[in-house]
């Protein structure tokens, strides 16, 4: 099924704008500077953030407006931007099977050309002339940069908690999604008890997107554009190998689990604990997992779409973040 197809039907016209304005936004004459947006323009994307605010928007007052385009241009910019750092901290050389800024370019590059996009997206929120929705993704800036440094203090803790796995995804992901359907909801002018409906949403799609992508590491695949194990080199234990080790009692595996903790870990006793996981009904877990928070978001699409094309649009997106496989 073409997922990507239904899911952009209601909002084809309003996305084509939206790719015109963040493009510009991401066009510089400067030689370096130009060079590196342009770097990053090449990317491209699903726009699955962007697409979640006007689809929200499109069922609350049925129709996207420049105070929702706008929006979405700024939470997008401020979403590349954190990506940028984020390759500069994880030292990773790769972002969706292309080179990442700090490869293609150096540290000191990737560092200053986030700020610029940071600082960009505040420039394109300010255009919404909403001090809700200004202040909404200010808020977001600092929950992303917080959930990042949990996520390194994390990998220093010893203790294996899925408790503190939730934590660090919902700062890091699902709050991005969670803000795009409240944008969306707000910029439609919907009421308190509808933004906070459509937050809900938005935040169980999210956990849903970042235990898909923590499923992936288990797995082979040149489409993902990540190598596998590759959260387990950087120090990270994901939900699968979390359940699968707190079902174990062979000393073995925690002596790896911890060995993943202090950076020690090789890639044969990644393929171990990977090999581990599966077997322990790790992935089993966390599809269970996904599919729990599927059957909320399924709630709120029966209740709170309105339209039956809208309610197609939005289970295929639902069901795409579910079943994608990169």
């Amino acid at each position: 099924m073409d997922y990507l197809s239904l899911i952009r039907e209601p909002i084809q016209s309003d996305l084509n704008r939206f790719v015109e304005l963040f493009n510009e936004s991401l066009t510089h004459t400067d030689g370096l500077l130009g060079s590196v947006l342009s770097h990053i323009r090449q990317r491209g994307g699903k726009r699955m953030r962007p697409i979640l605010i006007f689809l929200t928007s499109k069922n609350y007052c049925n129709n996207v407006n420049d105070v929702a385009q706008f929006a979405a241009v700024g939470l997008e910019l401020l979403h590349t931007a954190s990506l940028v750092h984020d390759d500069v901290v994880d030292e990773s050389t790769e972002r969706r099977g292309q080179a990442s800024v700090n490869a293609e370019y150096n540290n000191k590059v990737a560092v200053l050309v986030g700020d610029y996009l940071l600082s960009s997206a505040l420039l394109r929120v300010s255009l919404t002339d909403n001090q809700r929705i200004i202040q909404l993704l200010a808020e977001l800036g600092r929950t992303l940069a917080a959930g990042e440094i949990l996520q390194l203090s994390n990998i220093q803790n010893t203790e294996l908690s899925e408790d503190v796995y939730f934590e660090v995804i919902n700062q890091k992901t699902a709050v991005l999604f969670e803000a795009c359907a409240k944008i969306g909801a707000i910029a439609a002018g919907a009421s308190d008890e509808e933004i906070q409906a459509a937050a809900k949403f938005g935040q169980n799609i999210g956990l849903i997107f970042q235990i898909r992508d923590d499923i992936f590491d288990y797995f082979s695949s040149k489409d993902i554009g990540k190598p596998t194990g590759n959260d387990m080199m950087e120090g990270k234990l994901t939900l699968p190998v979390l359940y699968a080790l707190k079902h174990t009692d062979m000393e073995s595996m925690l002596t790896l689990a911890r060995k993943v903790k202090a950076g020690t870990v090789n890639k044969d006793e990644i393929a171990v604990l990977i090999e581990f996981t599966k077997q322990k009904g790790g992935i089993t877990y966390a599809e269970q997992k996904m599919n729990e928070l599927a059957d909320e978001a399924r709630y709120y699409i029966e209740n709170s779409i309105h339209s039956e094309e809208m309610k197609r649009s939005f289970s295929a997106y639902l069901d795409y973040v579910i079943q994608r496989n990169y």
